[in-house]
């Protein structure tokens, strides 16, 4: 297994890329580090932001192999502009797509945390990626992980009030669940049909995982090609993934594609 490098002494400050038309665009953080190879692009999760343990372990790998590494916060999360609750899977998809536009226009290598693979996949019908890289992937979770598994008087709320603050384990704040992401979601649902990236897919998952279960993982799967798909169950695995042997197991399936 690939030993996981060392973790780079200082941040670098980010860059505000704006994503939108005109005086209605948002400013955008990224994280941009030049090198060779096919870009590696780091998608991040529900919340989460680009300096989070994961994305750093594959800069520093970035950094010592010499390989271009791209990341982003999307709108409302980490150093970019905005309040979280006013944003959808259109919009974090937006972000995603004007970055790897921009950062990224030879076909790279989309890696994706939670809502980050479904933001791959959905990505993927645009950019061509030379590869994806999903841990714990998050496919259409406002809808299967969220409005499936709520009480009639969490939807009520959802519905009626237009958000529900959901506690999380993640982040000392409640999570507001807003009427826009549910509705929004069901625009970009993708389990419900074949799924072709046209890229080799190697996913990683957590049998432990208590917020995208092994087995939503399989529902994935079950909709991609037969062909250059690998899959690895790591049993005593949580969400995080985020543990010296599972960040050694993402080097690893990024040097497998790359």
């Amino acid at each position: 297994m690939t030993a996981m490098p060392d973790m780079p002494a200082m941040q670098s400050p980010a860059t505000l890329m704006p994503v939108g038309p005109g005086p209605d665009a948002r400013r955008v953080a990224t994280l941009v580090r030049p090198g060779e190879g096919p870009p590696v692009v780091w998608l991040g999760g529900f919340r989460s932001d680009m300096r989070a343990t994961k994305a750093e372990a594959l800069d520093a790998w970035a950094a010592a192999r010499g390989r271009a590494f791209v990341r982003l916060d999307y709108g409302g999360h980490g150093e970019s502009d905005g309040d979280f609750a006013a944003f959808t899977i259109s919009d974090w998809l937006a972000d995603a797509q004007a970055v790897i536009a921009r950062h990224a226009p030879q076909r790279p290598i989309l890696v994706g945390s939670s809502m980050g693979g479904w933001i791959a996949l959905l990505a993927a019908r645009q950019v061509r990626p030379a590869g994806l890289v999903l841990i714990a992937p998050a496919t259409d979770f406002t809808e299967a992980l969220m409005w499936e598994r709520f009480p009639e008087e969490i939807r009520r709320q959802v519905m009626e009030a237009g958000v529900w603050h959901r506690d999380s384990p993640y982040s000392p704040e409640p999570t507001p669940v807003t009427r826009a992401l549910i509705e929004d979601g069901r625009r970009h649902l993708l389990l419900g049909g074949p799924i072709d990236p046209g890229c080799p897919v190697h996913i990683l998952q957590g049998m432990a995982d208590p917020d995208v279960p092994w087995s939503h993982a399989m529902r994935l799967v079950e909709r991609l090609p037969a062909r250059d798909v690998v899959v690895t169950l790591i049993k005593d695995g949580d969400h995080r993934l985020s543990d010296p042997a599972s960040l050694a197991r993402l080097i690893a399936a990024v040097e497998g594609i790359a």
